[in-house]
């Protein structure tokens, strides 16, 4: 068995990006899930984070060769509101991985306790937000959106104090960078044009090396986070908290706090309990990533030379996030339909389905699945309606196969999150691991895991979702 090497290019930026901080021990980790699948991919060796001197890494509670663990620095707007000083709160960067194949993946511990970005909070995670996260963004991951990955979690043995004592836990969180747009506003807002140049020299070289400039690599933010988020609105999911520091300058879905997938669809839906004005709602999320890009934009108009051609060419760059957009949702959405050559002429056709759901409460997921087999119609307590649209489908010849590549049988459901997160406070993770393994094969039809798909019962319902603080 085999120890990783760690190393940190992030680190290297020098003062000022960060602050040196190492995890705090925990008194007795357990794992709960190491992801073999992801470990495989990272060039690890998936025994040896198994075991105890891999566990303790995972914790905390030793650190591996290479390893110089930070606390990284970052601004953010949050619901529209500048913070100018938020930071890794309860999160250390251990460093950077090199994978078989050369790509470099940030390794990161969520929970692992306070860094200088804390505020006053302990820094500690507790088991509910962990196991949510694992959960949501290994499906997310099986379903091809860009995200960050969990790549084990393990309890501390300690409790942590919310309302009341819950049980402590860390994520290994992995990524191909922690960059986010609140990271450039940190240097932004405080005028420090060398460190800002020297972000975006990284970025360029970590992420999107034939940019060649700022100008390049707002086109290549916008692109990726255009393609992102209309898969994110293709899979009925909501963000919940879309801060400038939750949006990852990669293109990568990362911060699964509030988060949520709808059961019943309408276009307004919210989850998150902090979201009261419906910021971040469903159809909000497009328009909020031009919001968060349009500061990034702001914060690299120093690096783009003479001011009024800079500002006037990142404002072309970032008013071609709609057309980005809107080209890959009617992809995404045509594809849903089994219509693999979607055109404009399509957009009503998708469009009436969505007024239609939104107008009967139909389940997002089962509708869109029940299309290739034929139980769409089932979701609406009025299938009329849907019969004459149907029809018109129909009309349209589509692909059922492709709709059935690309309409989940299952999604992570809140209530089931719920119920496995109840388990898990218990010592329970029977739930959690079925949970993982379903919805990592989010289109496999395998008869035990058929109650999976069910839209929640009444009363099972979860309508509120919560920040992982």
């Amino acid at each position: 068995m085999t120890a990783p090497r760690f190393d940190n290019s992030y680190a290297r930026l020098g003062s000022g990006f960060f602050s040196r901080t190492a995890p705090t021990p925990v008194p007795q980790p357990e794992l709960i899930a190491l992801n073999r699948d992801l470990a495989l991919r990272l060039g690890l060796d998936a025994d040896w984070l198994s075991g105890p001197d891999g566990v303790a890494m995972l914790a905390g509670n030793a650190l591996p060769d290479g390893a110089e663990p930070i606390a990284q620095a970052y601004a953010g707007h949050q619901f529209g509101g500048l913070s100018p000083q938020l930071g890794d709160g309860r999160a250390v960067l251990l460093g950077e991985v090199v994978a078989p194949d050369g790509a470099r993946f940030d390794v990161q511990l969520k929970g692992s306790g306070p860094t200088p970005f804390s505020r006053r909070g302990d820094g500690r995670a507790w088991l509910g937000p962990v196991l949510r996260e694992y959960l949501v963004s290994e499906f997310m991951a099986a379903m091809g959106v860009p995200t960050t990955r969990a790549l084990a979690a393990v309890t501390t043995g300690e409790p942590v104090w919310r309302e009341t004592a819950l049980p402590g836990a860390v994520l290994t969180r992995v990524a191909s960078s922690h960059v986010r747009v609140g990271t450039f506003e940190f240097f932004a807002i405080r005028g420090d044009t060398d460190r800002l140049r020297a972000l975006t020299e990284h970025v360029i070289a970590r992420h999107y090396p034939d940019a060649g400039d700022a100008l390049g690599m707002l086109r290549g933010v916008v692109a990726r986070q255009a393609e992102t988020v209309a898969q994110w609105m293709a899979l009925g999911f909501i963000h919940g908290v879309m801060n400038t520091d939750n949006m990852a300058v990669s293109g990568e879905t990362i911060d699964y706090g509030p988060c949520a997938f709808m059961d019943a669809y309408h276009p307004e839906t919210v989850f998150s309990s902090i979201d009261r004005g419906g910021r971040y709602a469903w159809a909000e999320q497009p328009r909020v990533a031009v919001w968060n890009l349009a500061q990034l934009a702001s914060c690299l108009i120093p690096l783009m030379g003479e001011q009024e051609s800079a500002i006037r060419d990142a404002t072309e760059v970032v008013h071609g996030f709609p057309g980005l957009y809107q080209a890959a949702w009617l992809r995404r959405f045509g594809d849903k339909l089994g219509i693999a050559d979607a055109t404009e002429g399509d957009r009503p056709l998708i469009e009436r389905l969505l007024d239609l759901m939104a107008a009967q409460q139909a389940d997002f997921t089962r509708v869109f699945h029940g299309l290739a087999a034929d139980t769409a119609a089932a979701e609406f307590s009025d299938p009329a309606p849907f019969r004459d649209w149907q029809a018109d489908w129909r009309a349209r010849k589509p692909d059922l196969d492709l709709a059935a590549r690309t309409n989940p049988v299952r999604i992570p459901r809140n209530h089931r999150i719920q119920q496995a997160i109840d388990a898990g406070l218990t010592g329970d993770f029977a739930l959690f691991h079925r949970l993982a393994l379903a919805w990592t094969a989010p289109f496999d039809t395998r008869a035990e895991w058929e109650d999976l798909a069910a839209a929640p019962a009444p009363g099972e319902e979860v309508r509120l979702t919560f920040c992982g603080t």
